[in-house]
């Protein structure tokens, strides 16, 4: 199994969550991506949109699978990744890294703490026999 970045938080639908400052950027884990396999199109919302923890708030599709995102944590969205558009295939590439989807604005901080950390993330993916 890929390795699963400690600085992160983490959802049991396979959502990461970073923070930066104020603001969370948000992806999909590397087990996430290689589930779906090739990824050929990814669904945002544009900013402005008000997310809800837990709820979703776009489509990510592959060669296999067309599967919903949920948002980490309720906040709104500040930025988004042009890139994915044009080059989906960033969230194969660079899951952590090029291939991010969105900059939130939480409106809850304690939205934060309910979610996983990379230690339980990967019991998590253990324990559901991933």
């Amino acid at each position: 199994m890929s390795s699963i970045p400690s600085d992160l938080r983490y959802t049991r639908e396979h959502e990461w969550a970073k923070q930066e400052g104020s603001r969370v950027r948000v992806g999909i884990t590397a087990y996430a991506q290689e589930q779906l396999g090739d990824v050929v199109f990814v669904e945002l919302p544009k900013v402005g949109t008000k997310l809800t923890a837990h709820k979703t708030f776009g489509v990510v599709e592959s060669v296999k699978a067309v599967s919903d995102l949920f948002a980490p944590i309720s906040g709104e969205i500040v930025e988004i990744n042009a890139d994915l558009p044009n080059t989906p295939q960033l969230v194969n590439q660079d899951p952590y890294g090029r291939g991010w989807m969105l900059v939130v604005a939480p409106s809850s901080a304690g939205d934060w703490d309910q979610l996983l950390t990379a230690e339980q993330y990967e019991q998590f993916l253990s324990e559901s026999g991933h």
